[in-house]
């Protein structure tokens, strides 16, 4: 196909200006692939760049297209990619890493210090018609795996990792705190690591009936039920194996430690506001609790795709609303200002 100059994309200028305008399609380098973007996700971060203008130290001073969870078609490819042919569908891995640092040969390339990930200032974004990555973070889906599924890959990707630092085995019991996409997501995580019981929490009622069709054991409403007397009941007064932070909610985090089994493990995906916690640290050395960080993901994209093909958890009942481009302003207001029924906002360009 012919590859037009420019594209439509969904450009953030500043915090509560976001704008789908014409811009140019961007370049295709020797190792690249440009992909014709078929859907793409708005995540947490997405509506806090854009409420915002920042997360932390990456601060938003010139425009930036936003999104990063996003699946389509190769268009073209450049003159050193054989791995890859134009047709080829594929999920995209949004965090290009440089292959030489100590982190990247160790192989936790997420902690590269060189990394350019999709819609993290100044790295332009997905959420437009067409995006180019390099070749082998563009990775191949099945027929039978939709393009809004292969872009649930990305916050499945940060499941998958965090049961896996946290040693999520057959047997054990995870609780998962918050039903937003990310924890919906940990949640079929954790069930295909083998966890024996996973139990979740949150405050609106939807996200919890979700959370039962991806396969928890316990659905504790926190508004209404005491999630420490929920989790003492479900663990014979041992606690959680394994707690997945997704809230981003102080007050839950600092509950964490109280639990827990001992010798569990705390993962912390979620970043609250406020980034000072308070732990009772006796709690953490009496129960030789481990609290770990996670920052994105590292080699789960393989084994995210064979989660979603394989069929056995509806992933996409996350998906609540589908958009094309040109409503993205629209699909921003609903994730921000109705999350008593909108989970997973899809935009399809």
């Amino acid at each position: 196909m012919t590859i037009p100059k420019t594209m439509k994309a969904a450009v953030l200028h500043a915090a509560h200006d976001l704008r789908v305008e014409e811009v140019r399609v961007p370049a295709l380098g020797p190792e690249d692939v440009l992909v014709r973007v078929r859907a793409c996700g708005i995540c947490a971060s997405d509506v806090h760049y854009y409420e915002t203008g920042a997360i932390g130290r990456y601060v938003v001073n010139a425009p930036m297209i936003v999104g990063h969870e996003a699946a389509g078609e190769v268009v073209a490819v450049g003159e050193q990619v054989a791995s890859l042919q134009p047709g080829a569908r594929v999920a995209i891995e949004p965090g290009v890493t440089c292959g030489r640092c100590r982190y990247c040969k160790s192989g936790r390339y997420n902690l590269c210090p060189q990394v350019e990930f999709y819609a993290t200032p100044p790295v332009h974004g997905a959420m437009a018609e067409y995006a180019v990555i390099r070749a082998d973070f563009a990775h191949p889906i099945p027929d039978t795996v939709s393009y809004e599924q292969a872009a649930l890959v990305e916050p499945i990707s940060v499941g998958i990792h965090a049961a896996r630092l946290t040693d999520v085995q057959p047997g054990k019991t995870v609780l998962v705190l918050g039903a937003g996409p990310i924890g919906l997501l940990a949640v079929v995580a954790a069930r295909h690591a083998g966890a024996e019981q996973v139990i979740i929490s949150d405050v609106y009622p939807k996200r919890l009936e979700t959370a039962e069709r991806l396969g928890v054991t316990a659905a504790v409403n926190v508004r209404t039920d005491d999630l420490a007397a929920a989790v003492s009941r479900l663990t014979d007064g041992e606690g959680a194996d394994a707690l997945l932070d997704t809230s981003g909610n102080r007050s839950a985090l600092e509950n964490a430690p109280s639990l827990m089994r001992r010798g569990g493990a705390i993962a912390v995906i979620g970043l609250p506001e406020n980034d000072a916690v308070t732990y009772r640290m006796n709690t953490v050395v009496d129960k030789e609790l481990a609290i770990q960080g996670v920052f994105r993901y590292a080699n789960t994209y393989p084994a995210g795709i064979r989660l979603v093909a394989s069929g056995q958890y509806p992933v996409e009942a996350v998906i609540t609303d589908y958009l094309p481009l040109d409503r993205t302003n629209e699909g921003f207001d609903v994730a921000m200002h109705q999350k008593d029924r909108a989970i997973k906002v899809m935009i399809l360009p």
